[in-house]
């Protein structure tokens, strides 16, 4: 009885250890520990530089929207897409690069990855990877999870479909309806300097909701911003 008890319980601490194994890196989603353990993981470039990076798209109704503002601002930036709405919009991400932005891999999907599936993960990084090849004409370097959760076995996912982690520095919380533009503009430069990644949305996973049009509107104040205090904006290639 009290060996049973015993091996109930080792096979408990055995699962237990697993599972913190496997969500353990998750605690690089925490900005402290990011920036201060894992600064390439932050996307901590040069000095004098800031990386604008969009996630959740493409989208055919908001990322243009994105991309003539950006043309208007002289920026370059980089989009995370997820490869399922790749699949139904390729002529968007065509587009994106045609005008000279850098497009990376967000997943397949944004579905939480908390629990371990490393062979799907593999399967449906490389199938987005290849996706956003056939798309934009050029291989993906970066790969940032859904929702910035990075577990072990997502790290071990992205070196099998030879992606680079990244996740940022600053964000605007942009995918709440009801904030403002300058409420987004607050959040970004609240933690904002030389070297940082900046993460907004140009759309969300679904489609759905108007809140990228406050991104829309927040972008100009940001890129001015980095401007006058003396730094370049532009994708995570030049970043670096």
């Amino acid at each position: 009885m009290r060996s049973a008890a015993v091996a109930t319980t080792g096979a408990a601490i055995g699962v237990a250890g697993l599972a913190l194994a496997h969500i353990g890196p998750a605690a690089s989603w925490l900005p402290p520990v990011r920036d201060r353990l894992m600064p390439g993981l932050a996307a901590r470039g040069r000095s004098d530089h800031v990386a604008l990076t969009f996630d959740d798209g493409p989208d055919p109704i908001s990322t243009p929207h994105f991309l003539d503002l950006l043309d208007e601002l002289e920026v370059r930036a980089t989009f995370f897409v997820l490869g399922s709405r790749v699949a139904r919009h390729p002529d968007v991400v065509a587009e994106t690069a045609a005008r000279g932005h850098e497009v990376a891999v967000h997943g397949w999907t944004h579905d939480p990855q908390w629990l371990p599936r490393f062979g799907r993960d593999v399967t449906e990084l490389r199938l987005a990877r290849d996706v956003v090849e056939q798309a934009s004409g050029t291989r993906p370097v970066w790969f940032r999870p859904p929702f910035g959760v990075l577990t072990t076995g997502l790290w071990r996912a992205a070196r099998r479909a030879e992606l680079r982690p990244v996740l940022w520095g600053a964000w605007g919380k942009d995918w709440e309806e009801q904030r403002t533009a300058a409420e987004v503009q607050r959040t970004v430069l609240g933690t904002l300097g030389g070297g940082t990644t900046v993460l907004l949305h140009d759309t969300t996973p679904d489609g759905r909701g108007e809140a990228w049009r406050t991104t829309l509107e927040a972008v100009p104040g940001i890129v001015e911003s980095c401007r006058r205090a003396g730094w370049d904006v532009g994708a995570l290639a030049e970043h670096f």
